[in-house]
């Protein structure tokens, strides 16, 4: 049997997807009050290099840098705070960068650096709190529910002790945010950067510090789900928690809806995950297109991107599964499309057997929804529930040489990435940017 290597199963599944608690094993089960912490470290990459070259106080930025005839090539990756007092932010090209300030210093990143000093904040946060989730090289966030009791000044402390331990062990600076929610201590740390501590413990200090925000600074809400609320009025934090959860299911869909709502309420339960989550209950693939379509060929596409992904997942995780669902999602958001259940002959995670299945169901749907007037606007599917059982099956065998061409095709994409090899109805997939840009690989600062 092919060696497929390593499978990468978070590839092109979004960190934000945990962030939310989609699944049942991400969140907890009591409603027990808890307290995290939210630790950024402000401009990862530039305090790095300020440090190792001695640049504090000079601005700089860091990105894939180099100079071709004298000009500056290539995109910033995050600046200093020195810099960003001139404009320089993430994403502008190098040339630009320099325009709006001639003395800047073009730096290399430099990520195996990074990861170093990533470890070693790692471990002087363990002198604070057993459970901490290492949410990216710059973030972090702990659990620290046994606090949830003490006054404020002593969190206070605690935080400005922590911030003092970092600076002593790697000296780096971040901003800290407390709160009772993941998501609204996250939210408080941006709110006093660099170096700040902001705490969020009851509804005075929501009405105070979180209300007046816009909607899209909650992960999640990027700027088409903004221009969605806008339309309907709702633009900060404060118009979404006294409009209700009403309005974003309307939006978004009942259970989507009500799950942004419950992150802006700040009643998610979510779980510090200390380590690397297990293979979970369900998968799924949920997407939008970044526009409607009414080409059923483009729609199949999608749906194939939507299986591929699916399959890939299932056998990086070493299940399989015989029963499906599948959502065809319309324009209209008032409309709730169709939604099917289907089974394989047998237990699978081959992409051939699956699609077949579900385009044999959703093929005639997709024809009643095209042919009276509706527009497609998504595709959904997942699996209902994963076997991970080994054992042959009596009335079931898969065609012989056929997970043999997946797992070479895996051992491709597992070795040179996903962009190398696709199956061609993929091509036709809706054009444009249709999926997001993984936030948790971009240090935003």
């Amino acid at each position: 049997m092919i060696d497929p290597g390593k499978y990468n199963v978070e590839a092109g599944v979004h960190k934000i997807t945990d962030y939310r608690c989609v699944s049942r094993d991400m969140q907890h089960r009591s409603l027990k009050k808890r307290l995290y912490i939210h630790l950024d470290m402000n401009c990862y990459y530039a305090q790095v290099e300020q440090q190792c070259f001695e640049l504090q106080g000079f601005p700089i930025y860091i990105g894939g840098w180099y100079k071709d005839n004298g000009i500056a090539r290539g995109i910033v990756a995050t600046s200093s705070y020195e810099a960003r007092l001139f404009g320089v932010k993430t994403g502008m090209s190098a040339f630009e960068a320099e325009q709006l300030c001639p003395h800047i210093i073009g730096m290399q990143a430099h990520y195996d650096k990074y990861k170093l000093i990533s470890k070693e904040i790692h471990r002087t946060l363990k002198k604070f709190s057993p459970e901490i989730e290492k949410y990216s090289m710059d973030e972090y966030f702990l659990d620290i529910t046994w606090l949830k009791d003490k006054p404020r000044k002593y969190l206070e402390d605690f935080a400005q002790r922590l911030q003092d331990a970092l600076f002593h062990e790697v000296h780096l600076y971040c901003s800290i945010g407390i709160s009772y929610s993941k998501t609204y201590s996250k939210l408080a740390s941006d709110l006093r950067k660099p170096k700040g501590i902001t705490l969020v413990l009851n509804e005075e200090d929501v009405r105070r510090e979180l209300w007046p925000l816009k909607l899209n600074e909650v992960w999640g809400i990027g700027s088409r789900r903004y221009k969605h609320l806008i339309n309907e009025g709702v633009i900060t934090i404060e118009n979404g928690i006294k409009r209700g959860k009403g309005i974003f299911q309307k939006i978004f869909g009942g259970y989507f809806g009500w799950m942004i709502w419950d992150m802006i309420a700040g009643n998610d339960r979510a779980r510090v995950l200390t380590e690397p989550a297990g293979t979970p209950e369900q998968l799924n693939y949920m997407h939008t297109f970044s526009d409607w379509t009414t080409d059923p060929d483009q729609f199949f596409g999608e749906l194939c991107r939507g299986i591929h992904q699916l399959c890939y997942r299932m056998r990086g995780y070493g299940v399989r599964a015989r029963q499906f669902f599948c959502y065809l999602r319309v324009q209209d958001a008032g409309k709730k499309g169709f939604g099917f259940r289907f089974n394989t002959d047998g237990y699978t995670n081959l992409d051939d057997y699956i699609l077949y299945e579900a385009w044999r169901q959703a093929e005639p749907r997709l024809k009643f929804l095209l042919k009276n007037g509706e527009k497609m606007r998504g595709v959904g599917i997942g699996t209902v529930q994963l076997n991970t059982k080994k054992q042959m099956e009596l009335f079931f065998t898969e065609q012989e040489g056929k997970r043999d061409f997946y797992l070479a095709k895996d051992k491709v994409i597992n070795q040179f990435g996903r962009e190398y090899i696709c199956t061609a109805a993929m091509m036709n997939a809706v054009p444009g940017k249709t999926h997001f840009i993984e936030r948790n690989n971009h240090e935003a600062g």
